[in-house]
């Protein structure tokens, strides 16, 4: 038997003897472009795997495949009614090291015995993207840090791998694929003779399946957009790197919702779900975010669309067929994976039927030649349309509301209950704390005076998009005067006299009819950007105290001196803070060229 020196000085290396070991984390790309890169240097003479013995010879069929991904089916021998799936995927260690050894020429050797069930190990590894910053060495150091626990199943089915490498080519160095939690015991199992273990000898029951490629995404370790980028830099060793992964897959994730939807992703809103995802993933103990988390974040911060456009680019794997010459299959992670997690998406498309107009319905009117509605325009004056701005102004109160909350939730204190409950029980803290048998309750600090002025930025317009600035004023005491930047409504010219823009942002302030031109005013030439010229406006008409701007990000700091100086304060209210849907109401302006176009605009505006 050709087993390792018991007297080996270093026990702590993987180089025993003519053995090297080359500990993995199943099913991640990281590890297989390390095997790739070990096999291609080293040239081993054998490769040895953690794959079953009895697999061998279906497995081997479902390389031949690649990079099609193939999954594996046999009986469960405990529940005959369902199926072990073991699917066949690129991005996997043990896949990528029988590969390799082929192409080059190596020996390929199946060391798992199938005993029947694998017996339970942790399975949990620190995330691997950190290999390409500490690198494979210390990646392994820092896991067999700790102990994984030890028991008579695990003895025994490292024995029976023991016994396996021991019976390998006693002239050949062997490079052994196994899995992190299975090293060490193997590793001691090594160090004597071991007996012919009790497993079966082959299976006659495997088969081979097609998996479809819509279901991808729920059946593999790495999802299907990677592993398409992964089987692309193969040739050359390369590891895809995740995050710039990740960001194409929401790229091509926006031009789908775009055509789609006919909506585009802000960056504002991308800011957030980088910071969003960041934090899933750590929630998770990983540093960079999956393709589940990927897609919540889609969905929580855009909509139901995006977050189902999110998950369709990550499942796009063009080498993935729905014919096949084997019986293809859609299969869900239920059946494949024990532990799952669900989200789901209701995505709000038209469908042909919805499509279809209703009997009585007018179709919307149309020009009777391309420029009819263009050369009604008589340029002599604008106004608003009264339904808008009734939702604006309801919206602006909305937003003082949320502003004064936000204020109110940052100088709150909460305290163990005494004499009083004070505003009220706070359940939060007090399910925390729920060891220490007190109740706790809050007291919000009410600020003082009112919100005035109102700023809302949807979009800061670094390269110039919104190019139509323009100050109105209220028409009577409950409509704001109001400053805006948008599109030029005349550009898109929805009815006779009517253009429809996209705010790109605006200030509301009350009362009204006392604004003058913000944008001709040279009180705000200090302003680098429309934003802050509207910042500056507001907290100039402002007659109270509090100045609420809602944007992507805050102002510049130095605009608190500035507004120290005004005697005002300005609230900032992240954009991520309201909803999307309601933001994506308002942001639609329609310009009108005279009072008498509001008797017919109904018939031309949506």
């Amino acid at each position: 038997m050709g087993g390792a020196d018991a007297s080996f000085p270093d026990p702590g290396s993987l180089q025993r003897g003519r053995f090297h070991y080359l500990p993995v984390a199943p099913g991640r790309l990281e590890f297989a472009v390390e095997v790739r890169r070990a096999i291609l240097r080293d040239k081993p003479q054998v490769v040895a795997v953690e794959l079953p013995v009895t697999l061998e010879e279906a497995y081997l069929r479902a390389l031949e495949r690649l990079p099609q991904i193939t999954v594996l089916v046999y009986p469960d021998e405990k529940e005959a009614d369902r199926g072990v799936y073991v699917p066949v995927e690129p991005a996997d260690p043990f896949t990528e090291a029988i590969r390799t050894a082929l192409e080059t020429g190596a020996e390929d050797m199946f060391c798992d015995p199938d005993l029947g069930e694998r017996p339970h190990l942790p399975d949990v590894y620190p995330d691997p993207y950190s290999l390409g910053h500490i690198g494979l060495s210390k990646y392994i150091e820092a896991y067999r840090v700790y102990p994984q626990p030890r028991s008579d199943a695990i003895a025994e089915h490292a024995a029976g791998i023991a016994w396996k490498l021991q019976g390998a080519d006693p002239l050949a160095e062997v490079l052994v694929v196994i899995s992190l939690n299975l090293l060490d015991p193997v590793l001691d199992a090594m160090q004597e003779p071991q007996p012919e273990p009790r497993g079966r000898r082959r299976r006659r029951d495997v088969e081979l399946l097609n998996p479809h490629p819509d279901c991808l995404s729920e059946i593999t370790a790495e999802y299907p957009y990677l592993q398409d980028c992964y089987e692309r830099a193969r040739v050359a060793a390369e590891c895809p790197e995740r995050r710039r992964v990740q960001l194409e897959v929401l790229r091509e994730a926006e031009k789908s919702y775009e055509a789609n939807a006919g909506e585009a992703v802000t960056h504002w809103q991308r800011r957030l779900m980088a910071r969003y995802t960041r934090n899933l993933a750590f929630t998770n103990g990983d540093l960079t975010a999956g393709v589940f988390d990927l897609t919540v974040a889609a969905r929580a911060l855009v909509d139901d669309n995006y977050g189902w456009e999110v998950w369709q680019a990550a499942n796009r794997y063009p080498a993935q067929k729905a014919e096949s010459e084997l019986e293809t299959v859609n299969l869900s992670g239920e059946e494949m994976w024990r532990n799952t997690r669900k989200i789901r998406l209701h995505r709000r498309l038209p469908r042909p039927k919805q499509r279809l107009r209703p009997l009585g319905l007018k179709p919307r009117k149309k020009e009777k030649f391309e420029g009819e509605w263009a050369r009604e325009f008589q340029g002599q004056a604008i106004c608003s349309y009264p339904p808008e701005d009734l939702v604006i102004e309801n919206y602006g109160r909305l937003v003082k509301k949320k502003a004064k909350s936000i204020l109110s939730e940052e100088r709150s204190r909460t305290e163990p209950f005494a004499t009083s409950l004070l505003d009220g029980i706070d359940l939060r803290e007090t399910i925390r704390n729920w060891h220490e048998g007190k109740i706790y309750v809050r007291q919000l600090d009410k600020i003082a005076g009112e919100v005035g002025s109102v700023i809302v930025i949807f979009d800061p317009d670094a390269d110039g998009r919104y190019t139509y600035l323009t100050t109105w004023l209220g028409e009577h005491q409950n409509e704001s005067d109001m400053a805006f930047y948008s599109t030029n409504p005349f550009e898109h010219i929805v009815g006779p006299g009517i253009g429809r823009a996209e705010y790109g942002g605006f200030l509301m302030s009350l009362p009204p009819r006392r604004m003058i031109d913000v944008w001709g005013d040279p009180d705000y030439d200090y302003a680098e950007n429309k934003p802050e010229r509207l910042l500056m406006a507001g907290m100039d008409y402002s007659i109270h105290r509090h100045v609420v701007y809602v944007a992507a990000k805050p102002p510049r700091s130095v605009f608190r001196s500035i507004a120290a100086r005004f005697g005002r304060n300005i609230l900032y209210v992240p954009m991520g803070q309201l909803s999307p849907q309601k933001l994506k109401k308002i942001r639609a302006v329609h310009v009108l060229d005279s009072y008498e176009r509001r008797r017919d605009a109904k018939d031309y505006i949506w």
